[in-house]
């Protein structure tokens, strides 16, 4: 079978261990294959790398027609904020932890990127969401994020009180650490953390997580993926509620100010090897069979 793609990017952070290494391999196997690649420029400092085309990360976003994430979860989170806007399709090389979006194995690498290569893998869409601040009339902040979006008390032992509304429908006033709101590919993130459900990543729907409400009825609520949000800081806190987009401090809210989030209108495709099931990633992510094990 012909390959599909003709320009890969290569992104990562060098701090992850084992970086150079899948870099390395990933270059011999694209360079057998005749495929042009650009390395963003953060992985310059790695030895002998300096010697290849190098770009920025929104730079290769406009070059390529597959970018390769090397790292954990969280490079891939951060890649895929600027990757969606050009439409780049992604696969997730693992040197993190957990992994459940970075799903290709180190050890095998050169047998997953080769099936990608030739055209066997899976795609998968993902949305992201867009969060505006708002003060009065004017908007004063905006954040995007692919896991979650969270209004929290920070640092400070004080809970946040808000005012929660769903498509102009005002749903509750609310005393917590927080709220979080997830999209189903967030939902085994910092969203499980809070206690909220798993969502299978093809569904259209948000999720809405209190983050250890004083109301012990004070449930999470799954709601369309079509809702706008809004979250409202009451006047009277006293705190600045920071706004968290996968778990980067994006904006300070002041008391009074709205927060309003939807989805984007951009969607991120995941490119994943042969056989990739998300249950069959939940089963190894989150030890489901353990239990069974004697």
């Amino acid at each position: 079978m012909t390959t599909t793609f003709t320009h890969v990017g290569l992104l990562g952070r060098r701090e992850h261990p084992g970086v150079e290494e899948v870099v390395s391999g990933l270059l011999k196997l694209l360079d057998q294959r005749n495929i042009q690649v650009t390395i963003e420029d953060r992985l310059a400092t790695l030895a002998h790398f300096e010697r290849r085309e190098m770009a920025s990360r929104d730079q290769i976003g406009t070059m390529v027609d597959l970018a390769i994430v090397i790292g954990g979860d969280g490079s891939l989170l951060s890649a895929a904020r600027t990757l969606v806007k050009h439409d780049t399709p992604v696969i997730g090389i693992n040197r993190g932890r957990l992994g459940f979006l970075t799903d290709v194995s180190p050890d095998d690498l050169l047998e997953q990127v080769s099936a990608i290569l030739n055209g066997d893998y899976l795609s998968d869409r993902r949305f992201l969401l867009d969060a505006e601040v708002w003060r009065g009339e004017q908007v004063v902040g905006r954040g995007e994020a692919l896991n979650d979006i969270v209004v929290n008390s920070g640092a400070s032992a004080q809970m946040v009180e808000f005012e929660l509304s769903i498509d102009g429908d005002f749903v509750y006033r609310l005393n917590a650490d927080g709220l979080l709101v997830a999209t189903p590919t967030g939902s085994t993130a910092y969203s499980l953390s809070a206690g909220g459900p798993i969502v299978s990543p093809d569904l259209d729907a948000l999720l809405l997580v209190p983050m250890f409400p004083h109301s012990l009825t004070s449930r999470p609520i799954v709601v369309s993926g079509q809702s706008e949000i809004r979250i409202d800081v009451v006047s009277r806190n006293d705190i600045h509620p920071p706004i968290t987009c996968d778990g980067q401090i994006s904006i300070t809210a002041l008391p009074g100010d709205s927060v309003r989030i939807r989805k984007k209108s951009r969607e991120l495709t995941l490119l994943h090897p042969p056989g990739y099931s998300f249950y069959a990633t939940c089963r190894d992510k989150l030890r489901w069979s353990d239990a069974l094990v004697q």
